[in-house]
């Protein structure tokens, strides 16, 4: 029997047989305000409320942004901080400002992959965590897409091996057909595409399961709503060019 990790969105582990399986990296992509993020904190949360401790990468926001947007939801991790249960990696401020005094894990310079490992992989032991995210994983390559493969896969060699069940945030542009970067979708065990497109003169936002190695999955693209209370996929509608149709 697979170990499978509940991912807790509503709708999202039936569309994945029962879940992401455990040690899996699995890259979510998507283009602006398609509700990566959400998603993500989201995994984040709800694996909280299972008991297993979490950590945020934050590269593209300042961690304080990332916990008030979080509470807007109603998850507030904080707690889990004083806990111990929750970490956040700081490894958009460089510690410049403030963020010395408040923030325990911080990546000096991002260019330094080995100080970001380094850094990552002490917080993991710190909390004993089982759930990672990193936000968004194509700031590590961005400016050196020939070695894109070549970090994720440095990455996924870490996270794996210390038995976290991880997702990538990766940013595409509007309109792009891959998932954010040459070779990278080849070097993760799973791919989420989140898509907002507009239909009848309305914008829809959907998601398809690309690959997710150790289950089977849904092949087709459904469509799914983000709340006051996060993500909620509908297992049984799919998307179309005429429409949202039920299965």
């Amino acid at each position: 029997m697979i170990k499978r990790v509940e991912t807790g969105i509503p709708g999202m582990d039936e569309i994945l047989h029962g879940g992401i399986p455990e040690r899996n990296v699995v890259l979510l992509s998507g283009g602006p305000g398609t509700g990566k993020t959400i998603f993500s904190q989201q995994f984040l949360w709800n694996g909280l409320q299972k008991g297993e401790p979490g950590i945020y990468v934050a590269l593209e926001e300042h961690p304080v942004q990332i916990r008030q947007n979080m509470a807007q939801f109603g998850w507030d991790i904080r707690p889990y901080e004083d806990q111990g249960m929750f970490a956040m990696v700081d490894a958009f401020t460089a510690g410049i400002g403030r963020s010395r005094e408040y923030e325990k894990y911080i990546v000096h310079d991002l260019t330094d992959l080995r100080e970001f490992i380094d850094v990552l992989r002490q917080a993991i032991k710190d909390i004993d965590a089982k759930r990672v995210v990193v936000d968004s994983v194509t700031t590590l390559y961005i400016n050196k897409p020939a070695i894109a493969r070549s970090i994720i896969l440095q990455l996924k060699r870490v996270l794996a091996g210390t038995g976290c069940t991880s997702i990538f945030v990766s940013q595409i542009s509007v309109g792009e057909r891959g998932f954010g970067g040459p070779g990278v979708e080849h070097g993760v065990d799973g791919i989420i595409r989140l898509d907002l497109d507009e239909i009848d003169g309305e914008l829809k936002r959907s998601l398809t399961v690309w690959k997710m190695r150790g289950t089977s999955h849904s092949m087709r693209r459904h469509p799914f709503d983000i709340t006051d209370k996060g993500i909620i996929v509908y297992a049984n509608k799919i998307l179309k060019r005429g429409g949202i149709v039920e299965i």
